[in-house]
């Protein structure tokens, strides 16, 4: 299928994506390292990032630290443990008329690679 009369480029994301709206607090620098805090929306999440639309624009490769607002029932000891802040990179940026979308890699994927599921395969050799 082809967007705006481009040929789509090769998936190369490693997990699926899942398009929800979640709302989350980022954390960056401007360029003169003053701290900003924003109230943004992520649309889609996968284990290996995000895709946040904040109105500041966040300069590229920057390092962000995510914060994702929770009730304070998921504090109780007795539930799951959860990722609630999450290190991030910019890797892309788009501008919108009063928005920006911004593709984040997480530092640390939230699980385990698909490849790195596999069990290793054994390299059999003859003993002859």
């Amino acid at each position: 299928m082809r967007l705006n009369g481009k040929i789509p480029a090769t998936e190369r994301r490693q997990w699926p994506r899942l398009p929800l709206a979640i709302p989350v607090f980022v954390r960056s620098q401007s360029e003169t390292d003053k701290e900003l805090l924003e109230f943004a929306t992520a649309l889609n999440v996968s284990a290996g990032g995000m895709l946040v639309a904040v109105r500041r624009s966040i300069p590229s490769s920057a390092q962000v630290l995510l914060e994702i607002p929770s009730a304070p029932l998921a504090a109780l000891a007795t539930l799951p443990r959860v990722a609630r802040n999450l290190r991030a990179r910019v890797l892309r940026m788009q501008h919108g008329e009063g928005y920006n979308l911004v593709g984040l890699k997480f530092s640390r994927p939230l699980v385990k690679s698909r490849s790195s599921s596999k069990p290793a395969r054994r390299n059999l050799a003859s003993s002859v």
